[in-house]
């Protein structure tokens, strides 16, 4: 067929030298392979997408890949591989090639009823479906390794010790979880480190199995979870305030009265971590939506990132002091690919939950931004913050060892010494 032979001779000679480990299989059974032995397979069902994926109409692309019309085979990290190397040759703007910054400003803030319904689309999936691939607490952000050879499970414990570390939480200190998902860092925070953990979500369904959980445990006071919006917590205050993988969901716009507010409820000498994706190294502006046009459109409508510049200014123009930033970006790769694979092994109970188009949605998105992670399109970070006291710096430890181990606890900069030199 002509359409055919044009889009091959167009795609070899664009794809020359380094062309994708592909084979694309036609509409009427006939296949094409870039390479010996290709890894991934791609099966298009009629010439109108073989011409969508040569003119790089993404919009197009997408549409027919959630509808079924784009098969991908294969294990999905070498699906993607090879689909980004497409991308890039061909310079489209998929969803991966967005996530660099090329995605649209989101020109207006959002209302919090549309902030809501967001974050419904997103967090009020079946719990089941979570639960099939996230770790045994049902953590949905990035993990931390201490070596990479680690399991989900072992990762995310590390992770929640490591953010209670650097908040230097203590028996009886007030915590407070901003988006605190399925209860995990509450539970940690209140069993491990004693504090008086208070969470909000704006997540039926996450907050329905949060306080099912504490119920079981016996928790009483010592834990608390609201389905709430965290900016309508009135005439309170905090020891520590943890926001972990929920700044992207504000809007861009909102970043200064997001972080406003969390000064707001934090104590005078209190810590404050942030937790959230930002743009790549590669990047110097904001892209919003996180990851393009798919991203927003099929999982996370609404969602933002900014580059770590702009956090670092808000931050202090919220009143803020900022002590710490510690760069993640591997071990969200690392953590992305784990929870990819995991679903992948899990393919037919997830479709059976959410059916098939949802299913190749999270198929794509979880391997996709795992490519993202891994090429530095994307990043993570960690901000430490206090909030200062009136005449005097707040005490802290010297060095960043007591992230690690908070026993014993660390000499303070404040501390005054009663050892005569």
């Amino acid at each position: 067929m002509f359409v055919r032979r044009k889009a091959l001779h167009y795609l070899r000679s664009r794809l020359a030298p380094d062309p994708p480990s592909l084979r694309i299989v036609f509409w009427d059974g006939q296949s094409y392979d870039f390479v010996d032995a290709p890894r991934a397979t791609i099966r298009i069902s009629s010439p109108t997408i073989l011409k969508a994926l040569v003119r790089g109409n993404f919009e197009e692309l997408a549409r027919a890949y959630v509808a079924g019309e784009i098969e991908a085979e294969g294990p999905i990290s070498e699906v993607v591989d090879a689909g980004a190397g497409l991308a890039e040759s061909l310079e489209t703007l998929s969803f991966l090639a967005r996530a660099r910054g090329l995605a649209r400003f989101i020109p207006f803030p959002r209302s919090r009823r549309k902030e809501a319904a967001d974050a419904a689309y997103h967090y009020n999936l079946s719990n089941d479906f979570y639960r099939l691939w996230l770790d045994d607490r049902m953590i949905y952000s990035c993990a931390y390794f201490r070596s990479g050879r680690e399991d989900i499970h072992t990762a995310q414990l590390q992770k929640l010790d490591h953010v209670c570390c650097k908040l230097m939480l203590r028996p009886g200190d007030s915590f407070l979880d901003v988006g605190c998902g399925w209860g995990g860092l509450l539970r940690w925070a209140a069993r491990c480190y004693g504090a008086r953990a208070l969470g909000v979500t704006v997540s039926d369904r996450q907050f329905a199995y949060a306080r099912e959980q504490f119920k079981a445990i016996g928790a009483g006071a010592a834990i608390e979870v609201r389905l709430d919006d965290f900016r309508d917590l009135k005439g309170m205050q905090f020891d520590k305030i943890a926001s972990v993988g929920m700044y992207e969901h504000v809007g861009e716009r909102n970043l200064s009265d997001y972080f406003r507010t969390v000064s707001k409820l934090l104590r005078p000498g209190g810590v404050f971590l942030n937790h959230g994706v930002v743009a790549g190294a590669s990047v110097g502006r904001s892209s919003g939506p996180a990851g393009g046009g798919f991203i927003e459109k099929y999982v996370f409508p609404g969602g933002s990132i900014s580059p770590l510049s702009r956090l670092m200014a808000e931050i202090p123009s919220a009143g803020l002091e900022i002590i710490d930033v510690e760069d993640l970006r591997p071990h969200y790769a690392r953590t992305l690919r784990l929870w990819s694979q995991r679903l992948e092994e899990r393919r037919d109970e997830a479709t059976r939950l959410i059916g098939p188009e949802r299913y190749r949605i999270w198929r794509a998105y979880l391997a996709g931004m795992a490519y993202a992670f891994e090429r530095g399109w994307l990043s993570i970070a960690q901000i430490l913050a206090c909030k200062p006291l009136e005449g005097h710096s707040v005490s802290r430890p010297w060095t960043r060892e007591y992230q690690y181990d908070l026993n014993p606890a660390p000499p303070m900069s404040g501390d005054i010494s009663t050892h005569n030199d």
